[in-house]
């Protein structure tokens, strides 16, 4: 079953299986999941090279890089400004740009790099965290990587505080926090499919609702 201009984005803790969880819903709702797929786009339409967004994929800058390219995004750019900026603004605002060019286009699901934020004036996404015990989580990856559990704790962590120090830079809200998303499910009590499940259920009866509105 196809759903009618919905839009997913997905924050998720490494080792939650947010991803994974992605792509049971897209192929149960029929609509397209973009995850690095998102920097492919952006290369193609910056015609920035797509090595250069993997360097920079969810990775924090420092705040004063940060200031300046929200003030850029905020007043808009003029074609010249664009060329005359450092790689690391380019890099910030044709991801952004991309993700909305994405949303423009139809449903989708969208995972991790802030699209939550870059398409908070969308009325029909939908903000999603997944979150899961860090001990499920250790397991997990140990068991996908054939890791021990200490290294797999400590790629976890860091990962996290990778995405987390990214989010918090790049927008208003806080990562992982509540009040941040629409939604927060924790995977290792509903499981992959469970959650999914609950994703798809939540969806389908906010639309219904939305219509019931209108």
């Amino acid at each position: 079953m196809k759903e009618t201009n919905t839009i997913i984005a997905i924050g998720r803790q490494y080792g939650s299986a947010g991803r994974e969880i992605g792509g049971i819903i897209a192929k149960e709702l029929g609509i397209p999941l973009y995850d690095k797929e998102m920097l492919a786009v952006a290369a193609k339409e910056s015609g920035i090279c797509e090595e250069l967004f993997e360097t920079h994929d969810e990775r924090p800058t420092n705040s004063f890089l940060y200031s300046l390219v929200m003030d850029t995004y905020a007043m808009g750019y003029s074609p010249n400004a664009y060329m005359d900026m450092p790689i690391n603004h380019k890099v910030f605002l044709a991801q952004f740009d991309a993700i909305k060019k994405i949303a423009d286009k139809g449903s989708c699901i969208l995972v991790g790099r802030c699209a939550d934020y870059a398409l908070e004036s969308y009325d029909n996404c939908v903000s999603i965290f997944i979150h899961a015990d860090l001990e499920a989580r250790i397991r997990r990856i140990a068991r996908l990587y054939n890791l021990t559990d200490a290294k797999a704790k400590d790629i976890i962590l860091k990962t996290d505080k990778k995405r987390s120090t990214y989010y918090n830079y790049y927008t208003n809200k806080k990562w992982g926090a509540a009040e941040s998303y629409e939604l927060c499910l924790n995977s290792s009590k509903l499981g992959v499919q469970g959650t999914a499940d609950a994703v798809i259920s939540y969806i389908r009866l906010r639309n219904a609702v939305k219509e019931r509105k209108i």
